[in-house]
């Protein structure tokens, strides 16, 4: 099936057959092209070798799992991610957060939810990465320099690699300096979405950006955290 124009490119990478079908027909009503591959090793090979939009990653798969191929996929390519588990523990999640996975769904989940998370991480990619780029924006605080045009974080010369959300979230924050803003806003703001999802997502990425940012993770010089409330970023 060849691609039409104007048609986003869906990666379902998942072992069980039944659920990669019902996926495949939902996303295809809503006007997207899918290509589905049953485990890692396949998948990973295909991820890199075509050109797609988003990746729908199942966590339990044949001949590599969900986690490396996050990781493998993620070293290359800032397209969003979208891991799939039927695991409910919140170290899983954590996991594949930390290797660059842009969210996380546990089975069992509508069709209509996949659906929406799906448009919702395209929609921000596409803004993102499409004509709002084009102005040579930089911003430039105490070593750290963050070239919006170029998606690029360098701190006191060095660069630093970011997964899109990273760099959104980090972007936001020093846009809006000494403003507090709660898991919530950040969730709203950054995943476009208000009541799907898991907020823990932006616990997540915050710690990513300390670690790749920060000195002393301890005492953060950039993002502070406000307990009770949230996040600022101190200028």
């Amino acid at each position: 099936m060849r691609q039409r124009k104007g048609m986003s490119r869906i990666l379902i990478v998942e072992d069980e057959q039944a659920i990669a079908e019902l996926e495949k027909d939902y996303l295809e009503l809503s006007g997207f092209e899918v290509v589905m591959e049953n485990n890692g090793t396949a998948g990973l090979k295909r991820a890199l070798a075509e050109e797609f939009e988003l990746i729908i990653l199942d966590l339990m798969l044949p001949g590599m799992d969900g986690f490396e191929v996050c990781k493998k996929i993620r070293a290359v390519k800032d397209i969003p991610i979208l891991m799939v588990s039927a695991k409910k523990d919140d170290i899983d999640k954590i996991r594949g957060l930390g290797l660059g996975a842009d969210d996380y769904i546990t089975k069992p989940f509508s069709a209509s939810e996949l659906v929406a998370r799906v448009k919702a991480h395209l929609a921000r990619y596409e803004r993102l990465t499409g004509s709002n780029t084009n102005r040579n924006t930089v911003i430039e605080i105490r070593g750290l320099k963050i070239d919006k045009t170029a998606r690029r974080v360098f701190l006191n010369g060095e660069e630093k690699i970011f997964t899109t959300k990273e760099f959104d979230l980090l972007t936001f924050l020093a846009e809006n300096p000494n403003h507090v803003y709660s898991k919530e806003e950040l969730f709203r703001e950054i995943w476009n979405m208000e009541s799907l999802g898991d907020i823990a997502t932006v616990t997540v990425h915050i710690k990513k950006i300390r670690e790749k940012i920060e000195v002393n993770t301890a005492k953060p010089q950039y993002i502070e955290t406000i307990w009770g409330v949230g996040y600022r970023f101190k200028m």
